[in-house]
């Protein structure tokens, strides 16, 4: 099964860094203010990265280096490679 590590931007510019196994079905929960008490009412969210990965553990590990990153590290990040919307 893959897993997704993905960045959602939320509307007071703030950045969000997530894993899951079904993107569509995640980014729906974060929209409908049941994803994640940190998205909880900063909508409207908008996805702006995604990354796929083997398996859990991988996804685990590269969603850790992401949210280590500096916050232009993360814009960077998600300026290389852009997405279409969900």
């Amino acid at each position: 099964m893959d897993w997704t590590v993905y960045i959602l931007q939320c509307a007071d510019g703030s950045l969000y860094t997530g894993i899951t196994n079904d993107l569509e079905r995640r980014f729906a929960e974060h929209k409908a203010g049941k994803g994640a008490k940190y998205t909880k009412g900063r909508g409207p969210l908008k996805l702006v990265y995604q990354e796929n990965c083997e398996d859990r553990p991988q996804a685990l590990k590269r969603e850790n280096k992401i949210k280590a990153l500096d916050r232009p590290a993360k814009v960077t990040l998600i300026a290389s490679a852009p997405i279409s919307e969900l």
